[in-house]
């Protein structure tokens, strides 16, 4: 009897723990070829699974893709491409630096086709392939979409579309959120997930430990095998950019239906981006105009004149009249 009730409870205990393991998701778990944490090197200079290229500088603590000095470009990609098809990137990072007022140039996170190359879009290529979250810190108040800084914001590109600096990109985001995140004592996180189609971007820059929502869009299309960076630029304003730590995990949707679309060679697209508006320079003086300013002024100066001779003349006058009526 004992035996049997002993024998009972251990086919008991290995059901439960075989029930566990048939239930327990390894899904969850972080994707550690997509991630990066302390310590960071590897054998000599090396980072397993990334690559770094520019001013980029790894110490024991962070890696700072720029310091605060001028004219600074840096990027950190990794060198394994992804081919996860929901997933969800948590970044640790921090951007401070000397300026109050004036700062910048920011950093952006990529999921793209092509990696180590660098270009005047936050350090990477312009009219590239694939998703960037851009965390521009430098206004350049230009135009009418202006909007305070730091702002977060997003861009699926195709190939075709020119990232426009002199608007803030502007014409070619899905959407974006104001985010104070420069020179704040406490840690800073943010968190791009794509899931189903759906990109969701939270912040944690609050010290809640708590992810607050900046924006949403549906109706993104991204291939699988792509890379994920990080890139940062200053330009005549600085700050130092640096990550702390990335955490990529693959997400399980157990009641999402099965798709057996290949992802691989799909072109990267948004539903819900507007056509990109043609970029207009800001109004300036035609020579028609000036023509038309100078001969304001000169009507102005004429005018000015007449009323002091007429002042003068009247003057003198009542001057006469006086000197009659005395004599």
């Amino acid at each position: 009897m004992r035996f049997s009730s002993l024998y009972v409870v251990i086919l008991g205990i290995l059901g439960a723990v075989g029930a566990e393991s048939a239930e327990w998701n390894t899904k969850d778990f972080m994707k550690r070829e997509h991630s990066l944490i302390r310590p960071y090197q590897g054998m000599g200079m090396t980072i397993p699974y990334w690559d770094f290229m520019g001013s980029t500088m790894v110490t024991n603590d962070y890696i700072r893709i720029t310091p605060d000095l001028q004219s600074q470009q840096g990027a950190l990609w990794n060198s394994v491409p992804c081919n996860v098809r929901n997933w969800e990137m948590q970044l640790h990072f921090k951007v401070h630096g000397k300026g109050r007022e004036l700062f910048g140039d920011g950093f952006a996170i990529w999921y793209a086709k092509d990696k180590m190359q660098s270009g005047p879009v936050f350090g990477n290529k312009d009219f590239f392939h694939g998703l960037a979250v851009i965390l521009d810190t430098y206004s350049n108040h230009n135009g009418p979409h202006n909007h305070q800084h730091p702002f977060i914001s997003a861009m699926v590109n195709n190939g075709s579309l020119h990232y426009d600096h002199d608007r803030d990109g502007t014409h070619t985001q899905l959407a974006g959120c104001e985010s104070k995140f420069r020179n704040l004592e406490h840690d800073t996180h943010i968190a791009v997930r794509y899931e189903g189609d759906t990109l969701t971007v939270s912040t944690d820059i609050d010290n809640k430990a708590a992810w607050k929502p900046c924006f949403t869009v549906s109706g993104i299309k991204l291939p699988t095998g792509y890379h994920f960076g990080i890139t940062a630029t200053t330009g005549d304003l600085s700050d130092n950019h640096d990550i702390l730590s990335v955490r990529l995990f693959e997400l399980d949707l157990p009641n999402e239906p099965k798709d057996t679309e290949d992802r691989s060679n799909i072109i990267p697209s948004a539903t819900f981006f507007e056509s990109p508006r043609d970029h207009v320079d800001d109004p300036k003086p035609s020579s028609l105009s000036g023509i038309k300013i100078f001969l304001l002024m000169l009507v102005a100066a004429i005018a000015l004149i007449a009323c002091v001779v007429i002042g003068v003349m009247f003057y003198q006058k009542h001057q006469e009249n006086s000197r009659k009526r005395f004599y």
